[in-house]
């Protein structure tokens, strides 16, 4: 027997028993790859073994011995296998992935998606679920949520169609299901074939030199002379805002705001039409008559309707400026370089950066210095401190999946063991571009009372180090940081019964709030004072450049919510489609956008082909979300504001009214329990300094 073998004999699947670390964390330097596909099989045998015995247990259903087995395969198990080798598969496809993973996931997807038909399509499953719907005891709250979303969850995967039907949906989930997962896979792939190396310093003219550093390291990395960027926010970012160079401007615009479409591999363009397509097809299945119909049951909105509404309202409110704003930013252009120049997509950041410094003499570059991630981490984490009286403690020893990753232990106030988190920082090859939170492990309340903590992920792309720099971000990475952090409180602080009910597994455009409500405080001074010391001298952010924060704050506000309305609109005109769609993506999206557009569009560029959140990302009906939070974080924050940012007794409030409840109870419910009332759009309107008599006609 040679090494090999001997080594694989000795090999066991670390998904198949106790883990044996600490907090029971995923042993990522214990698995390979073939142990997933093993864990993946075995994990939908016992999944089947189960159900068998929910549907053949002879006593009369009830809540305990059906919807509760349903909704968890743990069973007397500590976990649940499928749930477990699924949670550290599919994070790590975004975070860490090759291409063996890639191949796996394009095998394993069909098999996946048929075995979750096979569970919510088993007539003699649901017939018990139908009766305990009708039959069952008294329930409190959260028991009545996991009631109705089990059973609810049932007829929306197609438990009232017949035969015919069901095996229809089948077809169409399982192709659905594929089709955007390779939609994910082009777009990572093609964002990551680009690159743009330079090799004459002249061609840097503008650029800062903390964007020359990076683009540097980029070319050693990949064994290159000159400077290489990509279209990773860190390289592009800084490239778009302050290259001289119109030329590459351009070769960079272009490049990223036409992934997807070239003739090649990657082109997303017959696979978005597929989607949008399937979806539809699937919603009327059930009874629906447009997919956005579907969606939007389950959503605080709960009307198409009601998602125009605000959206109109948002144009209305927000157009006069946007379109004076952009005037401005050619004006500026026009200025610099004369009164016959007509700017150009790839222009916008660049002249909109002009007149911000010269407006407000403030420049992403001039803060940087300020915001050493190291130092950055500790502003955040002593955010959470202060505000909840958490702690965290990096602890080397928990495994990681990257070297990037640090990973924490969380303490509650009182001490106690509270979570982990995980954070990965910066771009790489197998990463997705973006930012997002997720978790290998949800919190939930065991069969012997034991409280289950979550183990959290923190993803992003931020600022690298460079040979002679610690990673240095802009004001807009520090928001990008918060914005995941608030979701990842939100799992921390989870505390329900029922995992299926933790964290976020609230309704979508409920469950950016915690997210959004936290970036309220990068441009807070109280806050900026705890952490943002220049990484040389030690010396504090200056209150004259936080002043300047402060002012710049709403600098480009309306072009950039009618930025996000017109992604809001785009989704919308999709999935709000009652017949086959048969348009040309490209000039359909132009269309569909059309009233929330106030710059220049070119007709090749397209957004739909790398619009993750609505192809691939479960947003699809749902990119509103962002602006229906927002309105709900403004108010909310408001409350702050009245009493204090650092206020403990209003933030125990929103920790146990709203972090902690997940989606055991209607979103509005728990909001107006914090609050005292519904939210309005004054807070939102006032923030940004638009004059609420704007929106009347």
């Amino acid at each position: 027997m040679d090494e090999n073998q001997i080594e694989k004999k000795q090999h066991s699947n670390p998904f198949f028993e106790p883990y044996g670390t600490l907090h029971d964390t995923v042993p990522f330097d214990r698995i390979e790859t073939s142990d997933y596909e093993e864990a993946f099989m075995e994990g939908i045998r016992r999944d089947n073994e189960e159900i068998d015995k929910t549907i053949h247990d002879p006593e009369t259903p009830t809540f305990e011995n059906t919807v509760i087995r349903v909704d968890t395969s743990k069973g007397e198990h500590y976990y649940d296998l499928l749930e477990r080798v699924s949670h550290v598969f599919y994070r790590l496809l975004g975070a860490e992935t090759h291409d063996d993973l890639d191949a796996l996931a394009q095998k394993l997807s069909p098999i996946l998606t048929q075995h979750a038909n096979d569970v919510t399509l088993n007539k003699q499953l649901f017939e018990r679920i139908k009766y305990v719907n009708e039959h069952h005891r008294p329930l409190n709250a959260e028991e009545q949520m996991l009631m109705d979303n089990c059973y609810d969850g049932f007829v929306r995967s197609g438990a009232l169609l017949d035969e015919k039907g069901k095996e229809q949906l089948r077809a169409l989930t399982e192709k659905a299901s594929l089709l955007s997962l390779q939609f994910s896979q082009n777009l990572l792939k093609e964002n990551k074939a680009f690159e743009l190396l330079i090799n004459d310093e002249k061609q840097l003219e503008g650029l800062p030199e903390t964007a020359k550093e990076a683009a540097k390291k980029a070319a050693e990395d990949v064994h290159k002379e000159g400077w290489l960027f990509t279209l990773d926010h860190p390289s592009y970012g800084p490239f778009m805002t302050y290259s001289t160079q119109r030329d590459l401007r351009k070769q960079m615009y272009m490049a990223r705001n036409t992934e997807c479409t070239h003739d090649n591999e990657y082109n997303n363009l017959e696979i978005c039409k597929q989607l949008i397509n399937l979806r539809r097809e699937i919603a009327q299945l059930l009874g629906y008559p447009t997919y956005a119909d579907y969606v939007l049951k389950h959503r605080m909105a709960s009307n198409i309707g009601n998602v125009y509404q605000l959206l109109d309202e948002l144009i209305k409110a927000y157009k006069p400026t946007a379109i004076t704003e952009v005037e401005e930013v050619k004006d500026m252009a026009k200025k610099l370089e004369g009164a016959d120049f007509e700017m150009q997509p790839w222009d916008f950041g660049y002249y909109s950066h002009k007149l911000k410094m010269e407006r407000y003499n403030l420049d992403a570059e001039m803060l940087r210095p300020y915001f050493q991630l190291e130092n950055t981490i500790k502003g955040v984490f002593g955010l959470a401190t202060r505000l909840y009286g958490i702690t965290f403690k990096e602890n080397k020893d928990i495994p990681v999946y990257h070297p990037d990753v640090k990973a924490y232990e969380v303490f509650d106030k009182d001490g106690s063991y509270l979570a982990v988190l995980y954070a990965d920082f910066h771009p790489r090859k197998g990463k997705q571009g973006g930012a997002w939170m997720t978790e290998f492990q949800g919190q939930w309340i065991d069969y012997k009372g034991n409280n289950v903590r979550p183990h959290v992920s923190l993803v992003m792309n931020l600022t690298k180090p460079t040979n002679d720099k610690p990673a240095l971000l802009t004001l807009g990475e520090v928001e990008t940081f918060l914005h995941e952090f608030g979701h990842s409180l939100h799992e921390m602080f989870a505390n329900t019964r029922f995992e299926s009910l933790s964290g976020t597994n609230v309704w979508w455009d409920f469950v950016e709030l915690p997210s959004q409500f936290m970036e309220n405080y990068a441009i807070e001074k109280d806050f900026l004072r705890t952490f943002a010391f220049h990484y040389q001298t030690g010396e504090p952010l200056p209150d004259e450049l936080i002043d300047r924060i402060v002012k710049s704050r709403n600098f480009m506000v309306a072009y950039g919510c009618l930025r996000q309305v017109s992604f809001g609109l785009l989704d919308m005109a999709y999935y709000t489609k009652k017949d086959e769609f048969k348009d040309d993506i490209i000039p359909f999206e132009k269309k569909a956008w059309a009233d929330a557009i106030v710059t220049k569009q070119l007709p090749n560029t397209c957004m739909t082909t790398q619009f993750s959140h609505i192809m691939a990302g479960g947003y699809a009906a749902g990119y509103y979300s962002y602006k229906w939070a927002e309105v709900l974080d403004a108010d909310a924050f408001s409350v702050f504001k009245k009493n204090g940012i650092f206020d403990q007794k209003t933030a125990q409030s929103f920790r146990d009214n709203i972090l902690s409840k997940g989606g055991t109870e209607h979103p509005m419910e728990l909001y107006k329990r914090f609050r005292g009332q519904a939210p309005t759009i004054d807070a939102l309107l006032e923030r940004n300094g638009i004059e609420k008599s704007e929106i009347k006609n």
